[in-house]
């Protein structure tokens, strides 16, 4: 099956070069900022938006914290946990959804 192209954001160049970011930052901090709000309204799981954030579990855990954001914890959250208790591998920074 082929996968899908990504999703481009447009935004304009006059919001662009309002942020008070260095040219090089821009997109990844947009980036970051979009994952952490997502995550925030419940719109992106934790892996998904670490993912968009292009951060490791452990960095964007402390970036919600940092942030006082709540972390959701589900089902699948303590099924991870019982495995990683267990000593069962688990890979999900390799892009899979938490």
């Amino acid at each position: 099956m082929a996968r899908s192209k990504d999703v481009q954001l447009s935004i304009p160049r006059s919001v662009a070069d309002a942020l008070a970011l260095p040219e090089g930052r821009k997109e990844e901090e947009l980036q970051r900022e979009l994952a952490v709000s997502l995550y925030r309204e419940e719109m992106l799981s934790f892996g998904k938006a670490r993912e968009l954030a292009g951060m490791s579990k452990q960095e964007f855990g402390e970036l919600l914290g940092d942030r006082r954001i709540k972390r959701h914890y589900g089902p699948e959250e303590l099924a991870e946990d019982l495995r990683y208790a267990e000593g069962k591998d688990i890979s999900h920074d390799q892009g899979e959804e938490e």
